[in-house]
């Protein structure tokens, strides 16, 4: 006779796991990885190594000696997933020191103090962006050219298509707008001129890693899609009224916005948890991204968008949470 086997929940068990979602967001990262490695070469190494070395090695000292934590969270990819996505909002000429501070904002003020994963109420990476920014706000918006594979410190810099597109409007010059790159120089990472952040140069190898974790089920459709459907809807409106706003192909494809929409406003622990909360949540991102674009004082807008509206998940997550079983 069999014996009957008695234990707590949960009782059918998957194959998901914390340590599976992180490494396979880790893996959909790896095209613009590269991308970035190519267009910008030793910059990219360094800024990139710096930031995730310096993540990991806080969290893991964080976890030894100030919480005192007998399992070590260092090797469930989540110090390593920050590290890699603080790097790609950060230009490829920022200096060691300044990588340094934002790991620091990014591991020791976002993430670890709140309980580590799975508490944060922001976004660990772009906490560690916006602190940069806030602070050094001259190093964080000059953005080196492309191709200078040997360069770091002393690379050449330029003007972004977000800065042309701010100075269209500020100067009501829609002749700016015509320096822009094409469409499809934007989607592939042919920028002449200054190309923004490490991550956020080619669009085409954004969508890889989009289409991989939606094969994969990491992530669903909602957030990415209705930022970027709303982002276009938003920015065409402003295009048909004026000729200084940028086409929305172009503002699509331009700064982080798609890295911000695929990689970032989808974290699990500060993005809503019902497809309902999610696209709500994505429709504001999109709107507060083109409003910040436009009228803000920097020509980004996409990391404040999200970390706004890290703020308003819990509510919208009490909002559209769904009907108890049993409930009318």
């Amino acid at each position: 006779m069999s014996k009957l086997i008695v234990s707590l929940s949960p009782h059918v068990h998957g194959t998901d796991s914390v340590e599976r979602n992180m490494y396979g967001v880790i893996i959909a990262l790896m095209p613009a990885l590269l991308v970035s490695f190519y267009f910008f070469g030793v910059g990219s190494v360094v800024v990139m190594a710096t930031s995730v070395a310096a993540c990991v090695f806080l969290e893991w000292a964080i976890n030894k000696y100030m919480l005192d934590n007998p399992r070590n969270t260092v090797m469930d990819g989540s110090a390593v997933l920050t590290g890699l996505l603080l790097g790609f909002n950060l230009p490829s000429n920022l200096p060691i020191w300044m990588i340094l501070i934002g790991a620091v904002f990014a591991i020791g003020f976002a993430k670890m103090p709140f309980g580590g994963l799975g508490n944060n109420l922001f976004n660990p990476a772009l906490v560690g962006r916006a602190a940069l920014l806030v602070a050094f706000p001259a190093q964080m918006t000059t953005w080196p050219k492309v191709g200078q594979l040997g360069s770091y410190l002393d690379a050449e810099t330029g003007a972004t298509p977000l800065a042309l597109m701010k100075q269209a409007i500020k100067s009501g010059d829609a002749s700016v707008l015509d320096q822009l790159p094409t469409s499809l120089d934007l989607f592939l990472g042919n920028h002449p001129d200054g190309a923004g952040a490490m991550g956020e140069i080619c669009a085409l190898a954004l969508l890889l890693g989009l289409a991989y974790m939606l094969w994969k089920k990491i992530i669903t459709w909602h957030i990415p899609v209705s930022i970027i459907v709303t982002v276009f809807v938003f920015s065409g409106l402003m295009h048909m009224t004026s000729p200084v706003y940028a086409d929305p192909v172009s503002v699509i494809l331009s700064g982080g916005l798609m890295l911000g929409a695929i990689f970032m406003a989808t974290d699990y622990v500060t993005s809503p948890m019902t497809p309902k909360g999610q696209i709500i949540y994505g429709v504001c991102i999109g709107l507060l991204t083109v409003i910040i674009r436009n009228w803000g004082a920097y020509p980004e807008g996409m990391s404040f968008a999200i970390l706004i509206m890290n703020a308003f998940t819990p509510l919208i997550n009490n909002y559209v949470k769904p009907i108890r079983y049993g409930e009318a």
